[in-house]
């Protein structure tokens, strides 16, 4: 991961406390290579290789689960449209059809013959 995207990463996880038991923990930083790793290879949490310096497979996935409770990828994901939108780099659009006076049922073809998209 580069250091610009962590930049962007970093402010939004919540901090540790000053006085955790147990050992140092891993970074965070290496935690989320480690959750990356995982997904992008679609392996086991058990089978993440502590030889790679990421911590454990449940150490990344109680992180991951620690970082979801917290919101942060919901903030992420806003961060990084804000990026996009800055950047020019951000098009919206409408799927929606103008004119269409009825909607069908998803399965069902709408009254113009085409197919709608079920409603997200």
């Amino acid at each position: 991961m580069d250091d610009e995207l962590w930049a962007l990463i970093e402010p939004l996880l919540p901090p540790w406390p000053e006085r955790s038991p147990g050992p140092r923990p891993v970074s965070d930083r290496r935690c989320l290579q480690g959750v990356r790793f995982v997904l992008y290879n679609d392996i086991a949490w058990q089978l993440l290789p502590l030889e790679m310096g990421f911590g454990s497979g449940q150490t990344c996935w109680r992180r991951l689960d620690r970082w979801q409770k917290a919101g942060v990828f919901d903030q992420l994901h806003r961060v990084l449209l804000a990026e996009l939108n800055a950047a020019g780099k951000l098009v919206l659009t409408s799927a929606r059809k103008r004119g269409r006076r009825h909607r069908s049922v998803a399965g069902r073809p709408a009254e113009d013959g085409q197919q709608a998209p079920p409603d997200l």
